[in-house]
């Protein structure tokens, strides 16, 4: 149980951060739908949809390849890290260059509006940039969960986020005071502020990102640009089809953000696509502890495969994981009607009956970037190219034909079905080719009563907090009286 102690405590170090990280960036949310109409907010939605698409192309599924191939060839540490990065490195500049000499047809793309030609042309610049940074810090972030620094990447993780709300506040609030009282530096603030826009939004990112390079400057001194041409050549057949498997993953997380916009008529689009992706973040607690499980438990995972014991303490991990997934599930739609004041205007409320199905979605997504695990330690990845291409066809579909007709609520359901096939497909496949003991029934059970829970709190007593968390509490009681042996065996035994 020890080894379960150590996955704990630094699960739990990556969740401190990730949690703080997102909570500091969640409260942004309320000052951007105070002072973003759902139009404007809808182009910040639909501009890091395309980001994320950006991402994970640059990264080239190279992090999780990182890690295999690290465990994989321990003698050659080195020239995994080398390869690792010089990839990202190569494909990124190639990016760049790209993208900064095309940016005006590129521009003329998102926007059919000629007088927002010249603006949408500074927010791709800045996202390029941002992606840019972003994607070369990549395996030098990998390097620091490898090598246990779980406090340094949580520090300078806490450094980024601190760094994107500081600078929001002031551009948002602080430049507007010193220009409005002629406090020192006015004048020249006044020759270059433009106001409440939300380009400042993508230039305090870009500063974050920029930040963050600094602090990895530690990690970026310890490559060496050594090229090992055999070795890379296993890590690329590796790679390319998490590649594919992780864009079909973004796919399925922000095409319906894109299409939205796209097959809504204009006048409603970016105000349809502003409501949803604002509701969209209140299914961020969720993302926050599926992102902070990743994060440690990934390199775990790749660490602990030649152990004896390894397949039952994975199940065990899923156990746990769903409980916990299924407890937030439950107490997110219970405290609903409090987490929808943190989307200030009410004109955005209107979206709230989306949220049981997106975060059920998450819960879904969870299970199933757990469960592939087994792919990746039987490097077999092409199974998870398939399933997400399975996962990316559905979502594009059914997207098509239910937005026009449904708008958001169209997305939200096809997200939750998505996810949901996806995890059945993902443990069908991995009970045939590495089989690993999980409690289907008790992993079932603990899901149909958080689902019939939600149900009830959500559209029976319609989103009264009272019942809600009474039904959350009851929920609580049986898992830990259920579970109670078990737990006490995992936290107090050696």
């Amino acid at each position: 149980m020890s080894v379960l102690k150590k996955f704990l405590g630094q699960t739990a170090v990556y969740g401190l951060s990730t949690v703080f990280s997102r909570l500091f960036n969640f409260i942004l949310t309320p000052i951007y739908t105070s002072k973003f109409a759902a139009g404007i907010y809808g182009i910040f939605t639909t501009m890091y949809a395309y980001a994320s698409l950006i991402n994970a192309v640059l990264a080239f599924g190279m992090e999780s390849t990182y890690f295999r191939y690290l465990n994989k060839h321990e003698d050659k540490k080195q020239e995994v890290y080398n390869n690792s990065f010089l990839c990202i490195a190569f494909i990124s500049i190639l990016f760049l260059i790209t993208g900064l000499v095309f940016s005006n047809p590129i521009a003329s793309y998102l926007t059919d509006d000629p007088n927002q030609l010249g603006d949408y042309k500074h927010y791709l610049q800045f996202f390029i940039w941002i992606l840019f940074v972003d994607a070369i810090c990549v395996i030098p972030f990998a390097k620091l969960r490898a090598d246990d620094k779980a406090f340094k990447y949580s520090l300078i993780k806490f450094s980024n986020i601190g760094c994107f709300v500081g600078f929001n506040l002031i551009f948002i609030y602080i430049i507007p005071l010193i220009i409005k009282h002629d406090w020192p530096l006015a004048e020249w603030f006044g020759s270059w502020y433009r106001g409440v826009w939300v380009g400042y939004v993508f230039l305090a990112n870009l500063i974050a990102s920029l930040v963050t390079f600094l602090l990895l400057l530690p990690e970026f001194l310890k490559l060496q640009l050594k090229f090992d041409k055999e070795l890379f050549g296993k890590m690329f057949s590796y790679s390319w089809p998490i590649l594919v498997a992780n864009l079909s993953f973004i796919v399925n997380e922000n095409l319906d953000k894109i299409v939205l916009s796209r097959l809504l008529p204009d006048a409603i689009a970016d105000h349809q696509v502003g409501i949803y992706g604002a509701v969209c973040k209140i299914a961020i607690f969720i993302s926050i502890f599926i992102t902070a499980f990743r994060l440690g438990a990934e390199p775990f995972f790749f660490s602990h495969a030649k152990n004896a014991n390894a397949k039952k303490t994975y199940a065990l991990i899923l156990h746990y994981f769903v409980i916990a997934l299924a407890l937030l599930f439950v107490g997110l739609i219970a405290n609903i009607e409090i987490l929808k004041y943190f989307i200030r205007k009410s004109e955005y409320w209107v979206g709230l009956p989306a949220v049981p199905y997106l975060l059920f979605g998450y819960v879904c997504l969870g299970i199933y970037m757990n469960l592939s695990i087994w792919y990746r330690l039987s490097d077999q990845t092409r199974f998870g190219l398939y399933i997400s291409i399975i996962g990316a066809f559905i979502t594009i579909v059914l997207n098509f034909v239910l937005i026009p007709k449904y708008s958001y609520m169209g997305s939200a359901w096809v997200s939750m079905l998505a996810y949901f096939i996806m995890m059945v497909i993902s443990y069908v496949l991995g009970q045939k080719y590495y089989p690993i003991p999980y409690d289907l029934k008790k992993i079932l059970t603990y899901l149909l009563i958080s689902v019939v829970l939600v149900i009830l709190s959500f559209w029976v007593f319609n989103r009264n907090i009272y019942i809600g968390n009474a039904l959350l509490l009851a929920f609580l009681g049986g898992i830990i009286y259920f579970e109670k042996d078990q737990l006490k065996s995992i936290l107090f035994k050696k």
